[in-house]
């Protein structure tokens, strides 16, 4: 009898998670508006090691004069994070408006006495995406992912780099990190800023104070737009991006976990000529991520795409390169969580040049991974396997 008790209450609170869940999404997807700005022209640079990134980031932060607005997915409670605080503490005192946004799971590593420190100093500290009702597991998957800073309206970064002391190689089982981070100059930060307002409103209620912004007709040379998710259109997009390639298709990212229908329209473009070739991390960060790609990849393998583990380190980077003409830079990756839930921030850049270079580092990065095959994912030890099973159960949250 107690035994059944057991399994009864076992199953009743799997039907209501499955229950808030479906209820909460529904909920969501009637809210939610994708956000595609407009097409603009600016500078980017991008960056690939935060050894690089992060002498330039504090240096745009130090030379702030009015705002420094950042949205972070993760910060650490580190000594790069101390540092960042502290930056942040003294622009503050400086008369600068600085505003911090953290994912309320993602930034649960930043301490009370931290916060305190913050807003003491005049930084204005929110988390985003707090557990909410009635729909709380759902309020608990769907994440603030993406990474957005704009500094003075002038300058903007976006990319995969969070805060913390792994993006600086100082996680030995994680270094060197490898990763794709924008900063971006030019008529587009002034989106990136109503982006961040947008995002600061819904969750402290309160409007910015937006000006007007002069857009020039010449601020830069690389044609590109942002593109904002939150968990019902990426998919879509994607999808059709893959249905209109014509010849290459070049995939990016930490985790391979496609929906069922991202899967058979990449199977779609092989057979009908589309190169595809996937770059991912051979070392996994996360629990199960690495199993939950291994079906996809049997099937991929079989139809002739070449699936690349980087080994030199940690690869984080997304990046999606559609016949050489479309290249996606940003928060998002290629996997479920992206697509069906998390609030991601991606750059679209149409400049052949730009992408040239973006496509020189890809192929750089290829070079320094290992070439899967097929004989690697059906000779699986039962450890293994039994990961794999379990991935299947849970990919939607991984």
């Amino acid at each position: 009898m107690i035994i059944f008790w057991i399994i009864l209450i076992i199953a009743a609170l799997a039907f209501l998670i499955v229950l808030d869940y479906q209820l909460g999404k529904k909920y969501h997807e009637k809210k939610d508006t994708l956000k595609k700005y407009p097409l603009r022209s600016g500078d980017i640079t991008i960056f690939t090691g935060g050894d690089d990134l992060f002498p330039s980031y504090f240096s745009d932060i130090e030379n702030a004069h009015s705002s420094i607005h950042i949205l972070f997915f993760i910060v650490k409670d580190d000594a790069i994070s101390h540092k960042f605080f502290e930056l942040l503490e003294k622009k503050a005192r400086a008369g600068v408006d600085v505003r911090l946004l953290l994912d309320w799971i993602g930034g649960h590593h930043v301490s009370k006495n931290c916060i305190k420190s913050l807003k003491r100093a005049g930084v204005q500290v929110i988390f985003s995406h707090r557990l909410k009702f009635p729909f709380t597991f759902y309020s608990l998957q769907q994440r603030n992912h993406r990474k957005i800073t704009v500094i003075d309206e002038e300058v903007g970064y976006i990319g995969g780099f969070n805060i913390g002391k792994e993006y600086l190689n100082q996680n030995p089982s994680l270094s060197p990190w490898r990763d794709y981070h924008l900063r971006i100059s030019g008529d587009s930060v002034h989106d990136l800023q109503y982006e961040f307002s947008i995002n600061w409103y819904e969750e402290s209620g309160h409007q910015l104070d937006l000006a007007t912004p002069e857009l020039q007709s010449e601020s830069g040379n690389v044609k590109h737009q942002f593109l904002s998710t939150g968990g019902t259109d990426l998919e879509k997009m994607i999808g059709d991006w893959i249905d209109q390639a014509h010849s290459d298709i070049k995939i990016g990212t930490p985790y391979f976990i496609p929906t069922e229908n991202i899967h058979r329209k990449l199977i779609a473009a092989i057979k009908r000529g589309v190169r595809i070739t996937v770059l991912v991390p051979k070392k996994p960060d996360h629990m199960l991520v690495k199993e939950a790609s291994f079906c996809y990849f049997r099937d991929l393998l079989r139809h002739g795409v070449n699936i690349y583990q980087y080994s030199t380190g940690f690869y984080h980077a997304k990046i999606i390169v559609i016949d050489h003409k479309l290249c996606m830079i940003g928060t998002a990756n290629f996997d479920r969580r992206s697509f069906l839930l998390n609030d991601e921030i991606s750059c679209l850049i149409y400049d052949e040049t730009f992408i040239k270079k973006a496509l020189t580092i890809f192929t750089y990065d290829l070079q320094h991974g290992n070439l899967l095959t097929k004989e690697d994912l059906y000779h699986l030890d039962l450890v293994t396997k039994v990961k794999e099973w379990s991935a299947r159960a849970v990919s939607n949250f991984l």
